[in-house]
């Protein structure tokens, strides 16, 4: 169950990672759920995203 919630967690953030605020909005609300091992494979996943939108940048204060 938690492997399906933490892919569920890739994809929402996928989606909506054409919105800073929005995206912002998902992180956090992750950071309430996830374990902190999920944490940290999130923060690898979004990598490539933060690259390809630059203004994603300003949501990382909810993962470090």
């Amino acid at each position: 169950m938690a492997r399906a919630m933490l892919e569920y967690s890739k994809q929402i953030l996928a989606k909506v990672s054409f919105d800073a605020k929005l995206f912002c909005k998902e992180l956090a609300k992750l950071t309430r759920l996830l374990q902190p091992h999920e944490i940290e494979e999130i923060r690898i996943f979004i990598q490539p995203l933060l690259r390809k939108n630059p203004e994603l940048n300003r949501c990382l204060i909810y993962i470090n």
